[in-house]
Formats: C-alpha cells, structure tokens, sequence
C-alpha cells in the first residue's frame, strides 16, 4: 500500500508565506508594468522625432546638454521651464515629447503640464543616457542658452 505523504505544518505555512510573497510581488510588478499614457519607449520616441511626427524638448540643463543633444531638439533647460513654458506648443494636434537623461525630471515636468492643461505631450522613457548607450546620433550643441 502506498502512503501520501501530507505536507508537515511548517512545510504548509511556509508554502503559505511563498504564496503571499508571490502575490505580494505580482502586484507590485504589475503596478510598474502598467501603461503609462505619458510615456514613450526610447525607441518609438525616437522614431516619432526622426519622422517629425513630433516636437522634442530635452530639458536638461546646459553642462548635460554639452555631453551632446539629439539632431534637432529643442533645448529647454528644466531650470528656465518657467519663463520658457510658452514655447512648448498646447495644440493638441502638435505632440510633444520631453525628455531628459534618465526620465526622473521630465516624467514628473509632464506630469505638471498635463495638470496645466497640456493635452499632447509625454515623456521618453530611458532618457538621454539610454539614446547615448545605444550610440545613436547626437551633437554638441552650439549656443547654448544661459542658465
């Protein structure tokens, strides 16, 4: 006669807390997993700004912007975003991408103009530091606006 063995009581509850835990991490995956409507991969922002479907704001300061920009971005250094906000086009049929070096600032600068009234703009996921790791184009700019 073969025997099923029943799981010992530490062997239960220790079952139990992986359970929770897995559970617990699910969700916590999931809440950094969900869309984010305000943001664009590096990728499709890229092709968004290479196509001219939209206008880019790299809103680090100068001293970042001097380690190179992307083609054609506009320089908006975060520091002037206020008396500069008027640059940044409200018409919703004008996107917008921000971005910034790692996403931190300019997810949080959209964030502010969505609560503003801006309609059509987002932020780039990964920054310039990840268009900068996967060596694509950029310039040293020239000119660059005083902070």
């Amino acid at each position: 006669m073969t025997r099923t063995r029943r799981p010992s009581l530490i062997t239960r509850r220790t079952l139990g807390l992986l359970g929770a835990a897995v559970l617990a991490l699910a969700a916590g995956c999931s809440d950094q997993t969900a869309p984010d409507p305000l943001r664009v991969s590096l990728e499709e922002g890229r092709q968004l700004f290479e196509s001219r479907q939209v206008v880019m704001f790299d809103i680090r300061e100068p001293d970042e912007h001097a380690t190179g920009v992307a083609i054609g971005a506009l320089l908006l250094p975060m520091s002037q975003l206020n008396q500069r906000a008027g640059e940044i086009p409200r018409d919703p049929a004008q996107p917008v991408l921000i971005i910034c070096n790692t996403q931190n600032r300019s997810s949080k600068v959209v964030q502010a103009m969505k609560d503003a009234g801006w309609t059509n703009v987002r932020y780039v996921q990964g920054g310039m530091s990840d268009w900068a790791r996967k060596g694509w184009p950029m310039v040293k700019p020239f000119g660059l606006p005083k902070s």
